[in-house]
């Protein structure tokens, strides 16, 4: 596939792909799960924080069931997965919660020619409803189609390996230190979105404070190598 000119700017080419991420990343779901993790523990007589919820963050179902369960919720996995599932897509259904700049950077990526990729650790019970309703990713990996989810580097591999393109000349966005982890490990460029965690300093991760801040000519010099902090001063 042939890289993507800029149409003004610099003389750089946009990435082969961009990779993203979807809950906290494109959409502000956080608080949709986190307010069903706090229903299901405290139907069960338990008591299920803000900081446990944030905790969460990232991680895939597997750990929050292991949590939940481990602060009384009598049901399987299934069970577990199926209550905050449902809440979730609900939630997503009566309103898509965009996070500010997602929709306004997907749609120039999208008119600029660069294939995307949604890679989320949630379901294709979320993510093709999602997905489908934007119509704008040409591939979707979720927690369904791969056996090590994230922190691991297999969605990310997967995802460049449908779209066709060397990973290495991909850019991924993530707002989580297990997406992060994900996306460094598989070679990728990565950018960290600072909303719900801070993302520690590492080699070659660019960070911004909100998609709002992010240009088409940033998602360039990422993918040419550069490391952009575009964070708000202080």
């Amino acid at each position: 596939m042939e890289d993507v000119p800029l149409t003004s700017g610099p003389s750089r080419t946009l990435p082969a792909a961009v990779l993203w991420d979807m809950d906290g990343t494109l959409i502000d779901t956080e608080p949709y799960w986190i307010g069903a993790e706090t229903e299901l523990v405290e139907a069960h007589g338990g008591v299920w924080t803000h900081e446990d919820g944030a905790a969460m963050v990232g991680n895939p179902m597997s750990a929050a069931v292991v949590a939940l369960q481990a602060r009384g919720v009598d049901l399987t996995a299934d069970e577990i997965a199926d209550f905050l599932n449902g809440r979730v897509r609900a939630g997503v259904a009566a309103e898509v919660p965009w996070q500010p700049g997602a929709l306004e950077i997907l749609r120039a990526l999208h008119g600029a020619g660069v294939p995307m990729a949604l890679v989320t650790s949630s379901f294709r019970v979320l993510a093709e409803p999602f997905a489908e309703t934007v119509g704008l990713f040409d591939v979707v990996v979720s927690a369904d189609d791969v056996s090590r989810p994230k922190p691991d580097p297999e969605p990310y591999l997967l995802a460049a390996r449908l779209l066709g393109v060397p990973v290495a000349r991909c850019v991924a966005v993530e707002d989580s230190h297990s997406g992060v982890a994900s996306a460094v490990a598989s070679g990728a460029r990565v950018i960290g979105v600072e909303v719900m965690q801070e993302l520690a300093d590492r080699p070659g991760l660019s960070r911004v404070g909100s998609l709002a801040d992010l240009t088409l000519d940033d998602l360039a010099r990422i993918a040419d190598g550069d490391v952009l902090d575009l964070r708000p001063a202080g």
